[in-house]
């Protein structure tokens, strides 16, 4: 499949051929693009929790559709290209081979650009799945697939024809990524359309909570963190021209991070719904996986022996330094915040958004930028432009993260204080939810402050390498040349682990093994959570005109600061009503537990205010919540509610098994109209100045009066 010519010889033994690096060039200058926009929309984002005006009012920029547009712009947009671009460069040199097809690398490059663009359209329209990291719908999902595949073939065919027998450990961490990505992806989106964007998860409730963590958390696993170690193995060697400290310790780093990593994805749900043994395992192997991720670190920063001295004056040395820094930091607070007792206090608090950013900004970012520090003047052939611009872009970032976390900490823990504090009489200090406001709108500030810091810091590094690019050339393809690859060792020379690294789809099938293991037993016991939760009689599926209000919950992003999980305690059950039973989600496709509350928790608002209270909350949530940060959402009152295709709908539950009878589905248009009619017979009789039967709002009403309000009592077996 390449296209190039067939190598020529040059002595006995020595072929010479040329390394891709315009494919390399392409992946850097997305790089530095969509990271101006995934930081730009994070800092637009911040603000708009410290002033509900700054979306304009506009739907499409509202926080509930930007925040997930927001999270895909950094992790898919900026860190993905990162990935490409560092893996594709690295690949080719400890292969000493050009990638395997240079079509293939277009349509790669090409086709994960055009994924992008269709997340920005798509997002901020309001077509997401709602599941977090994987909110894109079926189709870009299906290109999603196609394009890593086409990746997959691109570098284990760059791999078959490597002049170099032995595997160096930064691919031992590509294989990894790749491998298990595709896995993730695959399984986690598997779903039913009804439309070219609408479709609902194969799984539901407990069970497609437990399956969007397993992908969620090894998301952060296996995109941010083992193709990023792959990064840091190749590139922080090479900055300092020093060999990697330890080779016994990569491997143990990487066979026990892999097999470790895949098990945790439960600790996103503790004191859910969730059964406790899946709770439990979670807990437990987060806590294991600090030991290989420390392991990793001191690797990494122990390569950097020798050279401290030269990350005073180096800013390379000085992004990967922090980098690694941020990893080891991010990697003791994970497991830390995995333990039960501080996830009661942490979890849906912004705490979490803290660690989060505080590996993303710091580990993600730095090193991707040290990297582009590194490479832009090789492939450029160039000086880097200014080294003090490189070092005030730095330390920005450095001050912004700082900033950043430590307001984050701090709000997270006074949240999770102020949530459970009792008064001497055991009554709630902080009922209602605006009553905690004033402590946190000055943490909120301060992390916007320090997100544009960062974002000022990234525009300093990108103007920077684009100076750097401009004074250079994008020369041809580097040439270079290498002796074939030489025949295999005997297996008893070297030991177990030199004599897989020889054979690429060995150690691809081990690695695949390592992290299948942990996926199939937490994977395939929840196919049979369905038979294991205990049925509660009264728990019915939403009516048509439910589950299209649910729908548009689902598309404004009414998730990103609710949550429907009321978990069990004394504050919570007090504050918001019974705990959540696991038999009340096996009609909701996908979940919706949220992993974050800016607002209060939702699952038993039902029947808790009148219908009048709902439309005047969301014309006007100031006029029923005084200091609230939520946006207006006006449009709900004049867009007319599309029931097109709640007949579709309606049989896609009854496909997943939903006691639909053949009247409702049938009818199933007609229904909502009369439900909804019913519902704007109550607004006009309490004030509403129109009449709303065909808009949007009722729908929405419709759903939020149904929370919570099926019976939680009398569950059997």
């Amino acid at each position: 499949m390449t296209v190039e010519a067939a190598p020529l010889a040059d002595g006995v033994g020595v072929e010479r051929f040329r390394y891709d690096d315009a494919i390399v060039r392409k992946f850097v200058a997305a790089t530095m693009f969509w990271g101006v926009v995934g930081m730009l929309l994070g800092v637009i984002i911040a603000f708009e929790l410290v002033s509900e005006k700054v979306g304009l009012g506009l739907p499409q920029l509202a926080f509930g559709r930007l925040r997930p547009l927001h999270t895909n712009a950094v992790i898919f947009a900026f860190v993905g290209n990162a990935i490409f671009a560092g893996s594709y460069y690295a690949t080719q040199r400890l292969c000493k081979a050009r990638l395997y097809s240079d079509k293939l690398s277009a349509i790669h490059f090409w086709g994960w650009q055009l994924i992008i663009v269709a997340a920005a359209i798509t997002l901020p329209l309001g077509y997401t799945t709602s599941k977090e990291y994987a909110e894109l719908e079926w189709p870009i999902d299906v290109a999603i697939a196609v394009v890593w595949v086409i990746y997959a073939v691109n570098f284990f065919g760059t791999l078959a024809r490597r002049r170099e027998r032995h595997l160096y450990v930064a691919l031992w961490f590509f294989i990894g990524s790749i491998v298990t990505v595709a896995l993730l992806h695959i399984v986690n989106s598997l779903a039913l359309p009804v439309s070219m964007f609408k479709s609902y998860s194969v799984f539901a409730g407990i069970q497609d909570g437990l399956v969007q963590w397993w992908y969620g958390h090894n998301a952060v696993a296996f995109f941010l963190t083992t193709p990023f170690l792959g990064l840091m193995y190749y590139f922080v060697p090479k900055a300092i021209e020093r060999p990697v400290y330890s080779y016994r310790l990569s491997i143990i780093h990487f066979w026990s991070l892999i097999f470790l990593y895949i098990w945790a994805g439960p600790h996103h749900l503790l004191y859910t719904a969730l059964p406790n043994w899946a709770q439990t395992l979670g807990m437990v192997f987060s806590i294991m996986l600090l030991a290989p991720s420390w392991g990793g670190m001191i690797n990494g920063l122990l390569t950097m022996r020798g050279a401290w001295d030269r990350v005073r004056t180096d800013p390379v040395l000085k992004f990967f330094v922090a980098a690694i820094t941020f990893y080891g930091m991010a990697t003791f607070e994970g497991p830390m915040l995995s333990i039960k007792s501080v996830n009661a206090l942490s979890h849906y608090t912004n705490w979490t958004v803290g660690h989060v950013h505080s590996g993303a900004l710091g580990w993600n970012g730095f090193l991707t930028f040290g990297m582009l520090y590194w490479l832009v003047p090789r492939l450029w052939k160039a000086e880097l432009y200014s080294t003090k611009l490189a070092t005030a872009h730095f330390w920005l970032g450095v001050t912004g993260i700082g900033m950043y976390a430590i307001s984050m900490w701090i709000s997270g823990v006074s949240e999770g204080l102020m949530w459970r504090e009792f008064d001497a009489d055991g009554r709630l200090v902080y009922r209602a939810w605006t009553d905690m406001l004033p402590a946190l709108v000055p943490t909120y500030w301060v992390r916007a402050i320090g997100g544009t810091m960062y974002l000022i810091g990234t525009l300093i590094g990108v103007y920077t390498l684009v100076k750097t690019i401009r004074s250079g050339h994008a020369a041809a393809d580097t040439e270079a040349q290498a002796a074939p690859m030489p025949p295999e060792a005997p297996r008893t020379k070297g030991g177990w682990h030199h004599f897989i690294e020889g054979r690429p789809l060995r150690f691809t099938v081990y690695s695949t093994i390592a992290v299948a293991i942990g996926g199939a037993f937490e994977i395939i016991p929840s196919l049979a959570i369905e038979s294991n939760v205990p049925t509660i009689a009264a728990v019915k599926p939403y009516t048509p005109l439910e589950l299209e209000g649910r729908d548009l919950y689902v598309r404004e992003g009414c998730y990103t600061c609710h949550s429907q999980m009321v978990r069990p305690f004394r504050s919570e059950t007090e504050r918001y009503g019974d705990y959540s039973k696991a038999g009340e989600f096996v009609y909701d496709r996908p979940f919706q537990f949220g992993s974050r509350r800016i607002g209060p928790d939702l699952h038993r608002v039902g029947g808790k205010y009148p219908n009048m209270w709902h439309y005047n909350h969301m014309l006007d949530p100031r006029s029923t919540s005084e200091g609230s940060m939520m946006p207006r959402y006006e449009h709900l009152f004049d867009d007319e509610l599309d029931l097109s295709l709640t007949s579709a709908k309606v049989k896609a539950f009854k496909t997943f098994h939903a006691p639909y009878t053949d009247e409702e589905m049938a009818r199933a248009p007609e229904l909502a109209r009369a439900q909804a009619a019913t519902i704007a017979d109550d607004l006009l009789k309490n004030g509403a100045p129109k009449d709303v039967r065909d808009k949007e709002i009722v729908a929405l009403i419709a759903y939020l009066q149904r929370l919570g309000t099926d019976a939680t009592q009398g569950a059997k077996p």
